[in-house]
Formats: C-alpha cells, structure tokens, sequence
C-alpha cells in the first residue's frame, strides 16, 4: 500500500465518523437522558405513535404505564418512547 491511499482510508473514516458515528452517539445519549428523566404526569409520544400521559414508572422493570385515554392505560417499556412533548415541574 502506498502512503497516499493510507492518507484516504484515514480520511475517508474521518469524514464518516465526525457525518455519521458522532452525531447518532450524541442522539442517543439525549435519548437515554431523557428516558432517564421521565415522570408522572409527562406527555410522550411512543415510537408506534400513541400519544399518553404517563401515570407510573416502574424502573426496576424498565416499564412505564401511558394512560392512552380516559381510564385506559397501556404498559410500554421504556425504551419506546420517541419523545417528551409536554414535562411536567417536579414536586416541591
């Protein structure tokens, strides 16, 4: 191999870890942080796109009960939800 096609293989992988591997590792870290801060009374999205309000969080189990409507409650693990749409203040 010659010195200049080893400059492009480390080039290449550059480009594809400062395009590619960086940015979806900082995605999911903001993901699990906000897995991690999720509470009573929070508006989420699921992944299938159920919208709920969540009424308990079981962390021992990973799991966290959505209330989809009015007295109907659904069990998800938590790494299904997409997003937090409204947060709710913590406690005083």
């Amino acid at each position: 191999m010659r010195p200049a096609d080893l400059i492009m293989f480390a080039l290449i992988f550059a480009i594809m870890y400062f395009l590619l591997i960086r940015p979806q590792q900082k995605r999911a870290k903001e993901h699990q942080t906000m897995l991690a801060a999720l509470r009573r009374g929070d508006q989420v999205v699921t992944s299938g796109g159920i919208i709920g309000k969540v009424t308990k969080v079981k962390d021992e189990v990973e799991e966290v009960e959505v209330e989809i409507a009015t007295g109907t409650t659904v069990r998800v693990m938590r790494s299904t939800i997409a997003r937090v749409i409204n947060k709710t203040e913590p406690a005083k």
